[in-house]
């Protein structure tokens, strides 16, 4: 599995530097301890840059999460994301996050962009997402499997390869490397000027781990203490996330 934790934690400071209203939605598939961590993930992103970059206070950020019930709309069975979207941006949204592997969110906001809205949006997991309406985009978190399996095969081919678990993170020298990273960030036309500027500081501070969002206090959103003060989470908390996060709103279950 690919760290896509990063990718969205980069995707959630590029929504906090470029929201006006403070208002970031987030556009979930279904329920479970991925999705709870990844919109988790993206939470913590937008909170540090809208606290420590743009100086404001936390409590002033609203992040709310609907989740449509799947990865992709199935007529009759999930929400229509395209609605979902739009209620989002009805309701003083200004950027909206995709958790989904459509790209409904950024549709809908290049929609509302030509109608005169300010709005933005982030799309999830293809590389060229951002072509879809690139004016609107403020960049897209992704996965690339081939470094991955690449390794995999030369390991079986060599006879050496053996059963593991491996999370594999980005190459921190160049995210957006093919041949090296299993993660990256491609930031879009819509992540301009100090926006863009604070998303690269930002993602270096990951690299070097001067920024570590996974750390105490935090709590879950029922209140209950996820990590103690200065406290690190393990791979095992991160990837079993119970719940959200408390600052967010949305269904945890």
């Amino acid at each position: 599995m690919g760290r896509m934790e990063y990718g969205k934690m980069i995707a959630g400071c590029a929504a906090a530097m470029a929201t006006q209203a403070g208002k970031i939605g987030y556009l979930g598939p279904l329920i479970n301890d991925e999705t709870r961590r990844l919109a988790a993930s993206a939470y913590l992103g937008s909170r540090y840059a809208w606290t420590t970059y743009r100086g404001k206070k936390g409590s002033d950020l609203k992040f709310d999460v609907k989740w449509i019930g799947f990865w992709f709309n199935i007529p009759g069975v999930t929400l229509d994301p395209t609605k979902v979207a739009n209620d989002f941006f009805t309701a003083g949204t200004d950027v909206l996050m995709s958790g989904i592997d459509t790209n409904e969110a950024l549709v809908q906001a290049g929609q509302k962009s030509r109608e005169g809205k300010k709005v933005l949006a982030v799309p999830y997991d293809f590389k060229g997402a951002c072509n879809e309406a690139p004016d609107v985009c403020l960049g897209v978190p992704y996965f690339n499997w081939g470094p991955g399996y690449l390794k995999l095969v030369k390991a079986w081919q060599a006879g050496t390869w053996k059963q593991a678990f491996e999370w594999a993170g980005p190459d921190w020298k160049n995210i957006n490397n093919p041949d090296t990273s299993a993660v990256g960030f491609l930031p879009g036309s819509a992540l301009k000027g100090e926006a863009r500027k604070k998303v690269e500081e930002f993602i270096k501070g990951l690299s070097d781990e001067k920024i570590v969002l996974f750390r105490g206090p935090l709590k879950f959103q029922n209140g209950s203490v996820f990590l103690k003060e200065g406290e690190k989470a393990t791979d095992k908390q991160v990837w079993y996330m119970p719940q959200l996060l408390e600052g967010m709103t949305g269904p945890s279950k």
